[in-house]
């Protein structure tokens, strides 16, 4: 099991609930293909450096989990198709 980092953006104009829905499904998306996850720090609204989806703040979410190498692939493969997800980064350690 190797050691990843995963940030990912919300859209800060998102509700409370929508977006600890959306950290829960994240959250369920590595745990269900095996991974485990070590922390969850929710950073925040922060500026954006450049307009993405003519939004210029994002909620910003850093995960921090162990997993087998295909998880991170199909965890990228569905953050990709996800409605409320900005963009993403996964990061081994």
């Amino acid at each position: 099991m190797k050691n990843y980092e995963l940030m990912y953006i919300i859209p800060s104009q998102s509700s409370d609930e929508e977006k600890e829905s959306l950290i829960a499904q994240v959250n369920g998306m590595i745990e269900k293909d095996g991974g485990k996850i070590e922390s969850v720090e929710r950073i925040g609204n922060k500026k954006l450096a450049y307009e993405i989806q003519k939004m210029r703040e994002g909620y910003y979410v850093l995960v921090n989990f162990t997993s087998d190498a295909q998880v991170p692939n199909r965890l990228g493969s569905l953050l990709s198709i996800t409605n409320n997800v900005l963009r993403y980064i996964i990061v081994a350690k």
